[in-house]
């Protein structure tokens, strides 16, 4: 596929999701998460508490372009959406972000992030957290905007469980994705030349998500597509409004 293309152009390319079957059996859940576990990255661990579930591969896509600025936030204001472990906030931190609101809609994974994120970053002029608890962007304060938003949704396409704890971190859907693009649109909450960074695969229903994105007036492009050999394809989105800035 032409990975340059953008917009419409791109929808049209965007492959179907994998059978249900294959689906399934690629997110298969662990069966550790309601233990106390350890997690190691860039030379920090932390500790994962039950419930708060253990960043993968398609996490650290994010994390590493967050320290090393191929997504950049020094300097911006950027929401960490699903901030689940607090990896991201922790890196943006580092990175010397002005503003993180690490949001979740999971208490007990912002609290996390929290703890985490005093731990390793610390207080640093000119570098703030904002903890925020809500179903996607209910719970930030009103008139914020934001520079840079990144998201790793639970957006596969079919339910591999009925423990609602995975369901939340693995098989919400797009629907979603709709709620996500919607409030950012109707809220207001990107600021002139921000960016949104998503990833999807297509163990969830690409084209139906990247649809969402465009009726609301956001210019999807690919940042990058990782081939997982296996059928699986991890596309990082990166969407403006109205073009690319």
């Amino acid at each position: 596929m032409d990975t340059t293309a953008s917009g419409p152009d791109l929808l049209k390319q965007l492959p179907p999701p994998l059978s249900a079957e294959q689906i399934v059996a690629l997110n298969q859940p662990k069966a550790d998460l309601h233990t106390t576990r350890d997690y190691e990255w860039n030379g920090w661990t932390f500790e994962v508490p039950p419930g708060v579930f253990l960043p993968g591969w398609t996490s650290r896509m994010i994390h590493e372009r967050l320290l090393d600025g191929r997504i950049e936030v020094r300097g911006r204001r950027y929401g960490a959406m699903g901030a689940g472990l607090g990896v991201e906030a922790v890196a943006a931190g580092v990175r010397g972000a002005r503003e993180i609101y690490a949001i979740d809609v999971h208490p007990e994974s912002v609290a996390a992030t929290a703890r985490h994120y005093e731990r390793l970053v610390g207080r640093r002029e000119g570098t703030a957290l904002i903890p925020v608890v809500g179903d996607v962007f209910g719970g930030l304060p009103e008139g914020v905007q934001l520079d840079v938003v990144t998201f790793n949704p639970p957006a596969v396409s079919q339910t591999v469980s009925d423990d609602p704890d995975i369901v939340r971190n693995v098989c919400v859907g797009a629907p979603l994705l709709a709620k996500f693009f919607t409030q950012i649109n109707e809220r207001d909450l990107l600021a002139p030349g921000g960016e949104v960074f998503v990833i999807v695969s297509n163990t969830a229903d690409l084209h139906t998500i990247i649809q969402h994105a465009l009726d609301q007036g956001f210019t999807p492009e690919i940042d990058h597509l990782h081939d997982w050999q296996d059928g699986v394809l991890t596309f990082l989105f990166r969407l403006t409004r109205g073009g690319r800035a």
